[in-house]
């Protein structure tokens, strides 16, 4: 499966390596320099900006976010959504507030996009000891 991510700090970057030591292809995107060569390093394709990362992913495309919850999920969101086309999958994993995350289903919904509340839990450990995942969405 490919899927691109966005946010590789210390969480993101581990759920990089993971998913690409089980077999999966990456397309990772993150502000910070270091972070994406990282995720380079460990075998992801890098993206220079949200753009690229869409521009890279086949259609549909899957998109998961590793950012911090709160306004900058909202920013990224909101950058992403004239990006994105019907039958694209956006899956938030940063622990946001449902109401928030309610809000944005129905929103990316008038796109065609479906959105996945994943609230995720495990730390800098999850990359030996996996992920606790709590989802929400249709």
């Amino acid at each position: 499966m490919e899927l691109g991510l966005v946010g590789l700090g210390k969480m993101g970057g581990n759920m990089a390596e993971r998913l690409i030591g089980d077999g999966h292809e990456v397309v990772a995107f993150d502000p910070d320099s270091q972070a994406l060569a990282a995720a380079g390093k460990a075998g992801a394709r890098k993206a220079g900006s949200l753009g690229d990362l869409v521009a890279a992913l086949t259609q549909p495309r899957h998109i998961w976010l590793m950012v911090p919850s709160g306004r900058i999920t909202g920013e990224v969101i909101g950058e992403l959504r004239p990006l994105l086309e019907a039958g694209d999958t956006l899956i938030d994993g940063g622990n946001s507030n449902y109401r928030d995350s309610m809000a944005r289903a129905r929103d990316l919904s008038e796109k065609g996009v479906r959105f996945l509340d994943v609230g995720t839990s495990g730390g800098i450990w999850g990359l030996e000891e996996g992920y606790c995942m709590m989802i929400g969405g249709d």
